[in-house]
């Protein structure tokens, strides 16, 4: 007997993309539907927004996807910054606010992002987390579809998408600025996907650079950094742009107008971590969020994949610079350390600033060690000013230093620019009641200038203005798993796509690794090997903590001549509560692909 789940109804805060009209599973009944869980902080969320574009356009008459947004930090509870996101990211599917984590529970998602299919008749067919899952969804919607239109239970025709009206004004949703040598500012106009050179106020336009269409030749560009004069006279250009969603760096030569490819294949990066330098233009790079000179090259905020990389201008070559990909708070030599979507860069005095936003924290790299200046891990996060140790911050994504060896930081989901001293080791307030703060440039004569994205302008700040907060403290409400201290076994469930199969021609095709946050959570059980269970043992003196699961393993077509390989990988921060009731076992889902009941 087969046995089928219902899926659970779609009740949620509000609506958006809809026309206000709020959704039922009876209203979508005869469509394929993908549940797209997702939080706007989380950069695996927003590739699988760019995953689901091309399946949205293939199969727009027969699948609906439903974004799910179940929020991590608690400025993505905010309806109108939730709604700011879903224009920013330019979503044109429906949006449900699960504000409340309802969703999220009855659907049993354990991981930012996960996928959810339903059937035309309303019933659960398969789940899935993190990313890469365009081939495995566009094979089982065939199925689908061949099965649903014999049955006659498929409706075609539109969906319930309502966009909203067009943007207006001269910036949108603007991410990063720097200023060029006549005083000009040169602003990555993200959501117009394009550059653009604005006069030193900030408000004429100079030119733009880019046709404004998602790709072509930039999609969301973020990250620009000027190059020393010597190293531009060589490369052709002088300032690098990080185009963020096509996963490429480009030269922008600002004499001509000539825009040039010069890093990235184009493909996101889903490989395994080396220590070699690579061909620029072939390497697969993921989500480069911001650019800084430092240590005689380009390094890369490369936040898709929580590392550091470094590009060569001259060699034009790329390469590992910090991170292991794991996304977690760890400091020490690099690369060997643990960071999670470092989103700002700023190089001065032999030292390199890092805004490391999902851990909403303020790292640097000084002589090849990585340190934390401010900020506690993942899940710790708030707008609480004084000592470093008891700062914090929430999902920064900008930071500039001062003269003074201090530290200016674009405290973004706080609305905030805040200020770190070294010399005291203390952190306050410069300004609040910003509008998502993404950047912070001082320029050659001292002015503070914020890019106030979701409010689509650059501020000046006035000098000399300092506060002190004492905010709240927050921790993510995200559902925690209650596990029985002592011995507990970790299974990883993997089934591969329909249509391919594991791939061991090159030794096991799966591999796991795992660690804690506190390490004395873990007794026993940490570290890699090439098995997708594994036996744990956490310490029952420690209540608390975050297992951090990192899994992948090798597939390759079946039943074809020359079968394309993939290489399906997912990175897991589990909050874990040692609970004497809970269970000793912890399943979690990677691909998933799994068939419910």
């Amino acid at each position: 007997m087969e046995f089928r789940v219902r899926a659970p109804e779609l009740k949620g805060r509000g609506w958006l993309n809809t026309g206000g009209k709020a959704l039922t599973l009876a209203d979508l009944r005869g469509k394929i539907l993908i549940l797209d869980f997702w939080t706007f902080c989380c950069i695996n969320c927003l590739h699988v927004l760019d995953e689901l574009r091309p399946l949205e356009e293939r199969y727009g008459d027969a699948l609906v996807v439903i974004g799910v947004h179940s929020p991590k930090f608690e400025h993505e509870r905010d309806p109108v910054a939730l709604a700011a996101a879903v224009e920013r990211y330019g979503v044109h599917h429906p949006v449900v606010d699960d504000g409340d984590m309802h969703l999220w529970q009855q659907y049993a998602a354990k991981a930012w992002p996960t996928l959810a299919v339903v059937d035309p008749e309303g019933y659960l067919v398969a789940s899935m987390a993190g990313e890469g899952h365009a081939e495995g969804l566009s094979r089982l919607i065939d199925e689908l579809i061949v099965k649903h239109e014999a049955s006659g239970t498929l409706h075609r025709g539109d969906g319930p998408y309502v966009p909203p009206p067009a943007p207006e004004g001269l910036l949108h949703f603007p991410g990063k600025v720097i200023e060029l040598p006549g005083g000009n500012l040169l602003v990555s106009d993200s959501a117009r996907h394009s550059v653009v050179e604005l006069t030193a106020d900030g408000e004429t336009l100079v030119r733009r650079f880019g046709s404004g269409t998602r790709g072509e030749p930039f999609s969301e560009p973020q990250g620009l950094v000027k190059l020393p004069p010597a190293v531009a006279a060589i490369a052709g250009y002088d300032v690098v742009v990080a185009d963020t969603v096509n996963h490429q760096l480009r030269g922008l030569n600002t004499e001509t107008g000539e825009v040039t490819l010069i890093a990235g294949s184009g493909r996101p990066w889903r490989s395994t971590v080396d220590d070699r330098a690579h061909d620029a233009l072939a390497a697969d790079l993921s989500s480069p969020w911001d650019l800084a000179w430092f240590d005689d090259r380009v390094i890369i905020a490369m936040a898709g994949i929580h590392q550091l990389w470094w590009f060569d201008p001259i060699k034009r070559t790329v390469g590992v610079y910090a991170g292991t990909t794991v996304e977690a708070l760890r400091d020490g030599p690099i690369p060997d350390v643990w960071m999670a979507q470092p989103s700002g860069l700023s190089a001065a005095g032999g030292r390199l600033w890092i805004a490391d936003s999902e851990t909403s924290a303020l790292r640097y790299v000084e002589d090849g060690v990585m340190h934390t200046a401010v900020g506690q891990g993942l899940f710790d996060f708030g707008h609480v000013d004084g000592p470093a140790a008891e700062a914090l911050f929430q999902h920064p994504l900008g930071v500039a230093t001062l003269d003074d060896g201090s530290v200016l930081v674009a405290d973004t989901y706080n609305g905030a620019v805040r200020r770190f001293d070294p010399a005291s080791g203390a952190v306050s307030t410069v300004d609040s009641g910003l509008a998502e703060p993404s950047d912070v440039l001082v320029t050659a004569d001292g002015t503070v200038i914020v890019v106030e994205s979701a409010a689509h302008r650059l501020t000046r700040l006035a000098p000399g203005v300092v506060k002190t907060v004492s905010g709240e403290r927050h921790k993510t409400e995200r559902p925690p798993s209650h596990l029985a201290p002592g011995e507990v076994t970790l299974d990883v469930i993997f089934t591969p796509a329909p249509g391919q199969k594991l791939d061991s021609q090159f030794g096991s095709p799966v591999r796991l690794t795992v660690s804690a946050s506190p390490a004395e959570l873990l007794l026993e059980g940490e570290g890699a090997t090439t098995d997708l269970s594994r036996r744990l043992v956490l310490n029952p003196a420690v209540p608390k903590g975050v297992l951090q699961v990192v899994a992948q393993a090798a597939t390759c077509d079946a039943d074809a001549e020359f079968g394309a390989c993939h290489l399906t990988r997912q990175d897991w921060g589990v909050p874990v509560v040692i609970d004497p009731a809970g269970p000793n076992r912890l399943p979690l889902i990677l691909r998933g692909m799994d068939q419910p009941g």
